[in-house]
């Protein structure tokens, strides 16, 4: 896979990514593999009928863990086979009991267990997905390059899945907590130590809470759904970032692989500088 441009971290580093996405994101998903796998998908998911289906096939499981950022769970094929057969209609069904919402967002998406789905025969359904895909595979690619700049890419969907998935002010708390991506970006644009994770559950959503409350202001997690609000959480998460010696890996950092003559970094800039 080729590895996006991030020619520097931090603000700086995203107003860049931010200007050049969509191209970047054509060029690094256009790998011959990326492309068998999500015409593969194409093809296959409209007769795919119940979640033994979809977990009996590897690369349609691949597709669909990928879109919700769940690849690691590739092997737990028992655990994702439950998640989607029983849906989320039911309050008791675990995707609803899991504190990580991207379960539920993946159970939402299937339909499995829930009255009248199946959703995988739909029109549209096959784009939304593969779309989806798409993202998180950029976002892998960069976070191989910049492990933050990957958290920020992410952050906004992964806040709104969070204020949409729970009800009540603590619960979306509870959800950021159980969710590694998002916290990651709480815990570091709040300035707290790695030991903070082995505090008491309700210790730490008291400290999320306050920190929050004394560093942007507010002290909801639905607070960040304001794109003010939101932009400052990015800016300061980044900003800690860049404290802290994040940014570009030396060893993948663009501008250095082009002066090493790589063909991946040179490419993107070929097109991104001849539109």
């Amino acid at each position: 896979m080729i590895a996006p441009v991030l020619p520097f971290g931090g603000v700086a580093g995203w107003n860049f990514l931010s200007r050049t996405i969509e191209t970047q994101k054509e060029v690094v998903t256009a790998s011959p593999s990326t492309q068998r796998d999500l015409a593969y998908f194409r093809e296959r998911i409209g007769s795919v009928e119940s979640a033994q289906d979809l977990v009996e096939d590897f690369t349609l499981m691949k597709v669909a863990l990928g879109a919700f950022g769940l690849q690691d769970d590739q092997a737990n094929r028992f655990f994702i086979g439950r998640v989607l057969e029983e849906g989320t209609f039911d309050r008791g069904s675990l995707a609803n009991r899991l504190s990580d919402p991207r379960y539920k967002a993946l159970s939402d998406a299937f339909g499995f267990g829930d009255l009248g789905g199946p959703w995988t025969s739909l029109p549209g359904f096959a784009d939304r997905i593969v779309s989806a895909y798409r993202d998180q595979t950029f976002e892998v690619a960069v976070g191989k390059v910049d492990s933050d700049m990957r958290l920020a890419l992410g952050m906004s969907r992964e806040i709104d899945r969070i204020v949409d998935s729970f009800d009540s002010d603590d619960a979306r708390w509870f959800g950021v907590i159980g969710a590694p991506p998002v916290r990651a970006v709480f815990e570091k644009a709040l300035g707290l130590p790695e030991s903070f994770a082995g505090l008491d559950i309700d210790r730490q959503l008291s400290i999320f809470r306050a920190r929050s409350e004394d560093v942007f202001g507010v002290s909801e997690v639905s607070d960040f759904a304001s794109p003010e609000t939101r932009d400052a959480l990015r800016d300061r998460f980044l900003l800690m970032s860049e404290l802290s010696g994040g940014g570009p890996r030396s060893a993948t950092a663009p501008i250095i692989s082009l002066f090493s003559g790589s063909a991946g970094a040179a490419s993107i800039l070929q097109v991104l500088y001849s539109r």
